[in-house]
């Protein structure tokens, strides 16, 4: 068929008594609101199609704001997730609904959201796979840091030397520690997306909560409630 878009589902919600709002992350045309008509019935085609972490091709008319569902079929099983990791998929889902744009293209972001679900569900610890994650949605965003040199100086950063991070200017060289310290190890890693560390990954966590705030604004994430009464060893 054509005009199908490889999509996944980040949320829905009830609409009439038959009938579901979708939000949905599309690789050709981002983030999309889409009005799946008849979908609660219990006859539906698509009951139990339109979950999460499910590869759907999908199809929809319209032109505004909110488009109207004509086609969804799954390309294969839902990836399987459950405990925490699946808590750590659903941060993943919340946090592109909150803070991509409708419309907005991002097919490479796509793919990194692909691979970071593949990457969950062979994971022990999802912390690698959020992060990096993360990273690559700042990087996307637009949000440019350059974790390799001293925003002061220009120098490479060193390995055994701290810096204190500046909104909109980068690390800068200094003694003084706090919450905006990092050292130079950990920037490394933040920089090489590679973490072998638990002090690298905490700083990791540190540095993208920060660089996100500005993005989710001060409403709380609802994932992250998911992790409280559970488990301590979360990616949140």
């Amino acid at each position: 068929m054509e005009g199908l878009q490889r999509c996944f589902v980040l949320h829905s919600r009830p609409y009439s008594e038959t009938s579901l709002i979708l939000d949905v992350f599309s690789e050709d045309y981002g983030r999309l609101t889409i009005l799946s008509k008849g979908a609660r019935r219990k006859r539906s085609n698509l009951k139990g199609t339109l979950q999460p972490f499910t590869p759907l091709f999908m199809k929809w008319t319209g032109r505004g704001s909110m488009k109207t569902l004509t086609h969804a079929e799954p390309i294969s099983i839902s990836l399987p997730m459950r405990g925490y990791i699946l808590y750590s998929a659903f941060y993943l889902n919340e946090v592109l609904a909150r803070v991509l744009e409708n419309d907005t293209p991002y097919p490479v972001l796509f793919m990194d959201y692909l691979n970071a679900l593949r990457e969950l569900v062979q994971a022990d610890n999802p912390e690698p796979a959020l992060r990096r994650f993360e990273l690559a949605l700042l990087h996307h965003l637009g949000y440019g840091i350059d974790f390799l040199h001293c925003a002061g100086s220009g120098l490479p950063v060193d390995d055994l030397m701290t810096y204190n991070y500046r909104e909109q200017k980068g690390f800068i060289a200094s003694m003084m520690t706090g919450h905006l310290t990092f050292t130079g190890n950990q920037l490394l890693a933040i920089a090489a997306r590679r973490f072998e560390t638990p002090d690298q990954l905490k700083a990791a966590k540190r540095f993208t909560r920060i660089a996100l705030k500005p993005y989710l604004g001060g409403k709380p994430l609802k994932s992250r409630e998911l992790f409280i009464p559970r488990t301590r060893n979360s990616g949140k």
